[in-house]
């Protein structure tokens, strides 16, 4: 299945330059660009992407609201932000947005192409850098909410472990070996978890983790 692309950046260069490293993947395919944050959320109604590449900083409408509000309006669009190191500090709001993971600009067209297939196929992309400032933004933010706290009891005691586990950025193959047990029952855990809690995806977990105090800082 070919895996539908929106590039929504306020910079011409970084549009065509995406543009043609994706293109050029036989199971990925740009069908349009967009200038802004309303530009990108017009584009998504038109063209029905599966993935959106979003800058964070655009004129008129800037990429955290866009997000904000695709997730809401579109909730099965994928959302990569596309970041530099100098813009760390919206991390967790665009996770708190609904983003599905981050993208640094200078990133190479593998690493490219690998992220917009990772988040199509419903996985995460939280680099080490990016999960670093996750943890320093929980690390400031004090108590846990105990609200969202309550809904962890609803999770088995597997289940939680599965949740502790991913916030702290390992993969299936990880858990799998983690917890001595096949890869498909981690499969199985992991949706269990995000069903029984509300959640879109492995980023949200995260984010969630942390929030409840499930996971601290420096575990």
């Amino acid at each position: 299945m070919t895996i539908r692309v929106l590039i929504a950046d306020d910079q011409k260069l970084i549009r065509e330059s995406f543009g043609i490293v994706l293109n050029a993947q036989p199971d990925i395919e740009v069908i349009g660009e967009a200038v802004d944050g309303q530009d990108a959320i017009d584009r998504i109604a038109e063209l029905g992407p599966d993935v959106v590449l979003m800058d964070i900083r655009m004129p008129v409408l800037d990429g955290l609201e866009a997000t904000h509000r695709i997730t809401r309006s579109s909730p099965h669009v994928k959302i990569v932000m596309l970041t530099t190191f100098d813009e760390d500090e919206y991390v967790y709001e665009a996770l708190r947005a609904g983003a599905n993971g981050f993208l640094l600009k200078d990133s190479s067209a593998q690493q490219l192409a690998e992220a917009v297939r990772t988040v199509a196929m419903g996985g995460a992309l939280l680099a080490p850098t990016v999960t670093k400032r996750l943890i320093e933004e929980f690390a400031r933010g004090g108590s846990p909410r105990t609200v969202r706290r309550g809904r962890v009891a609803g999770l088995t005691e597997r289940e939680t472990e599965v949740l502790r586990l991913i916030a702290q950025g390992l993969s299936n193959s990880e858990l799998a070996e983690r917890l001595v047990i096949a890869e498909q029952t981690v499969k199985t855990h992991v949706s269990r978890v995000l069903v029984k809690l509300g959640l879109r995806d492995r980023t949200q977990a995260v984010v969630f983790a942390y929030e409840t105090g499930l996971v601290r800082a420096g575990e």
